[in-house]
């Protein structure tokens, strides 16, 4: 059924995607590939060459998805109940581009999720080779492996080795960040569909740690703590976007050596302003990235002003269910960021 249903949604992406022919055939391959090399979770914890850590994570992980569905209303779905041994250190690689001179995100267009500003690889070369094309149309770029993704419910998503390798508490925060988008995905509007999914990953990873582990549990107050690092990253990368819009609106000439000098400021104002309040060391490697408005515009995507769901999330009662219902309700929307900030705008006070 699973190799009917992939033909079928390949089928549909070729006939609106013509131009696009030799990536999508290439990724429902691919695509093909890992769902028939899936096995029972079950099966893969007989596995021996799996380590003692990995078949911790895997049970983990099956706890996870119950909870996502029984107690935060999460869609019910198979996702993670198949296990998937990859051969990489990531299961796909991204390419993100942006205008050079101006924070404006280049985008692609797929049926049922419409315009995203990401487009994803299985095999690391196909990537790069994307990445080259788009410089050569002075596009800036950002390539990155991901561990995770999901289909939408398009498909049962498995449980990936790449999941596996950080710490628990990030496997519980990806689980749930990626049955948001399995539960509500709002077409051509991904920095909205991230952001509510990197808020919700956020807060119920809080929640379920809270409750297996009490309120006095170390993991717990990790989490908090990142979630507070995040937070004041977002607020500080947000500002720094703002003036870098402002300084490109004043540019008299587009000079590259000027550019990289402003790219430095940023990460200067970083070592001073922010690191020192920070309280873990999740963002230390900010200074030693690489730096355009490609990897800018993807914080913007993921993490910039999360102030609205949190907004929603309190006038929601901190109930999980009903902040989902009250977001479910902006569907339709086309402008689902202002469609949030009118909701909240109707919602009685806290």
């Amino acid at each position: 059924m699973g190799s009917i249903k992939l033909l079928v949604f390949s089928l549909i992406l070729i006939l609106n995607l013509g131009c696009q022919l030799g990536y999508l055939a290439k990724s429902s391959y691919d695509q093909m590939a890992l769902l028939n090399s899936r096995i029972d979770v079950a099966r893969a914890d007989q596995d021996p060459e799996l380590s003692p850590d990995q078949k911790r994570k895997i049970e983990l992980a099956q706890k996870v998805r119950v909870f996502s569905q029984e107690r935060l209303k999460l869609k019910e779905t198979k996702n993670y109940s198949s296990y998937v041994k990859l051969n990489r250190p990531y299961v796909t690689y991204v390419v993100s581009a942006a205008q050079k001179w101006k924070l404006e995100k280049h985008e692609w267009y797929f049926p049922f999720v419409g315009h995203v500003p990401y487009k994803g690889f299985f095999k690391e070369t196909d990537a790069q080779e994307e990445e080259k094309s788009l410089q050569g149309k002075n596009l800036d770029t950002s390539l990155r492996g991901v561990s995770a993704y999901s289909t939408l419910g398009w498909f049962n998503d498995p449980l990936l080795s790449s999941m596996l390798r950080g710490k628990d508490h990030d496997l519980v925060n990806t689980l749930i960040h990626e049955t948001v988008h399995a539960t509500l995905y709002i077409k051509s509007s991904a920095d909205f569909n991230e952001r509510m999914a990197v808020f919700l990953g956020n807060k119920g990873t809080e929640i379920f740690y809270l409750e297996f582990e009490g309120p006095e549990s170390q993991t717990l107050k990790t989490i908090r703590d990142e979630n507070e690092d995040e937070k004041k990253f977002s607020e500080f990368i947000s500002q720094e976007m703002k003036q870098l819009e402002d300084w490109y609106a004043k540019l008299p000439a587009q000079d590259e050596a000027l550019r990289e000098k402003k790219f430095k400021e940023i990460k200067d104002h970083f070592e001073i302003n922010l690191k020192p309040n920070l309280k873990t060391k999740n963002f230390d490697p900010f200074p030693n990235s690489k730096i355009n408005n490609a990897s800018l515009l993807l914080y913007r995507t993921y993490v910039q002003d999360l102030a609205d769901f949190e907004t929603l999330f309190q006038k929601s009662k901190n109930n999980f269910e009903t902040f989902l219902n009250h977001c479910k309700s902006l569907e339709k929307s086309s402008e689902p960021e202002r469609a949030l900030k009118d909701l909240i705008a109707k919602l009685p006070a806290i």
